[in-house]
C-alpha cells in the first residue's frame, strides 16, 4: 500500500502515535524545568511562566492525540457502527405467511443473498422491492410481510450480504450491489416488468432503495424514515468529535436524490428518537417533482406502521398503485 493512497484513518492513527511522542518529548522538558525552579519570587516571575506554557502546551498535545486516536479508532472500526446483522439462525425462521417462499440470488461479486418473495394475487399488481434497516435480519420484518398479504402487493424483502442467510459481510458498496441483484432477479428470474417494481427502503434501506432507483427503471420509490447522509447521522450520534469529516460512508440520500426521476413518497414518525425527522423532511425538500410526505404523528422509528395502522397501509398500497398505473 502506497504512503500516498493509505486511509485517512491510518493516517490519523500516525499523527495522533507522532503527537504522544511529542508530548512526551514537552513532559521531558517541564520535568527538569520543574525541578530547576527556584522558590517563587517577583523577579523570577518569567521560568514561572516559561514552566506554566510548557505545562499547557504538554497538556494540549496529549488531549489531541489522545482525541486523533479515538477518532482513527472508530474509523478503523466504521462498519461495526452502521451494520448490526443477526445470522442465521438467530430469529424467527418460519414463513410469515403460506404463500411466502424463500429465495436466493448471486450478486455480480458471486455472493448469494437471501431474500423472502410474497406474489401478489393479479397479474399485473404493484410489486415492492424492500431493504430493511441495519440491524436483525430478515425475520424481523415478518409482520410487515403478514400485513401486507392479501392487498393484491407482491413483496421480495431483501437480505443484505452478511445478514441471516446472505453470504458475506456488509458494506456501503456491497449493499448497492445487493440491490442491484434484487433487482435483476426480480426482472430477469421472476419476468416482473421495471413498470411494476416499486423500491421501498426504511432507515439505511432507503440508500439501497434510492441507488437501485437511479441505476434501474422503477415505477416508484417510498422512503421511510431515511437517513440525509451518514456524515448528517455522525453528526448527530458523535457531536463530541468530527467523525463526520472523515467517514468514508456516504449514504448521500440528500445529495442524490435530486436526480430521481420516478414519484417519491416520503414516511416519517415526528418522535423518531434514531433518525431525527429533520433528516426526512430534509430528503423530501431535495428530490424533485413528482413528490409526497407522509407524517406519521407519534411515531418513533420502528413502529410507523404499527401507530399509523390501516391508514399507513392503505397510503402505501395506494401510492404503489398510482406509480403502477402511470398516475403518481
Amino acid at each position: 500500500m502506497s504512503a500516498l493512497v493509505m486511509p485517512v484513518r491510518v493516517w490519523l492513527l500516525l499523527l495522533a502515535i507522532v503527537l504522544i511522542l511529542a508530548a512526551a518529548g514537552l513532559e521531558a522538558v517541564v520535568r527538569p524545568a520543574r525541578r530547576t525552579l527556584p522558590v517563587a519570587s517577583s523577579s523570577q516571575s518569567r521560568p514561572a511562566g516559561k514552566s506554566r506554557w510548557l505545562d499547557a502546551a504538554f497538556i494540549a498535545v496529549r488531549v489531541l492525540a489522545v482525541l486523533i486516536a479515538l477518532i482513527a479508532i472508530l474509523l478503523f472500526f466504521e462498519n461495526r457502527f452502521i451494520f448490526f446483522p443477526a445470522r442465521y439462525p438467530e430469529g424467527n425462521w418460519q414463513l410469515p405467511h403460506a404463500t411466502v417462499e424463500d429465495c436466493f440470488f448471486k450478486t455480480a461479486d458471486g455472493l448469494n443473498i437471501h431474500a423472502w418473495w410474497l406474489p401478489g394475487q393479479t397479474d399485473g399488481c404493484p410489486v415492492m422491492l424492500w431493504f430493511c434497516g441495519n440491524a436483525g435480519n430478515i425475520t424481523n420484518r415478518g409482520e410487515n410481510l403478514q400485513m401486507l398479504a392479501g392487498r393484491d402487493m407482491g413483496v421480495l424483502l431483501v437480505e443484505y450480504r452478511g445478514y441471516g442467510k446472505s453470504e458475506g459481510s456488509p458494506t456501503e458498496w456491497g449493499i448497492y450491489l445487493d440491490g442491484e441483484a434484487a433487482y435483476d432477479y426480480l426482472t430477469l428470474e421472476r419476468g416482473v416488468a421495471p413498470g411494476r417494481i416499486v423500491c421501498f427502503g426504511r432507515s439505511l434501506g432507503s440508500a439501497v432503495a434510492l441507488h437501485v432507483a437511479l441505476k434501474r427503471s422503477v415505477a416508484g420509490l417510498v422512503l421511510e424514515t431515511p437517513l440525509a447522509s451518514a456524515r448528517a447521522m455522525a453528526r448527530r450520534m458523535i457531536p463530541v468529535l468530527p467523525v463526520w469529516l472523515f467517514i468514508r460512508a456516504k449514504l448521500d440520500n440528500v445529495g442524490r436524490v435530486p436526480a430521481l426521476k420516478a414519484p417519491l413518497l416520503v414516511i416519517h414518525g415526528t418522535r423518531d428518537e434514531l433518525v431525527p425527522f429533520e433528516q426526512g423532511v430534509a430528503v423530501y425538500e431535495a428530490a424533485p417533482l413528482p413528490k409526497e410526505f407522509y407524517r406519521i404523528e407519534g411515531a418513533q422509528h420502528n413502529d410507523t406502521y404499527l401507530v399509523g395502522g390501516e391508514a399507513y397501509f392503505q397510503r402505501l398500497v395506494a401510492f404503489c398503485r398510482r406509480c403502477v398505473e402511470g398516475k403518481g
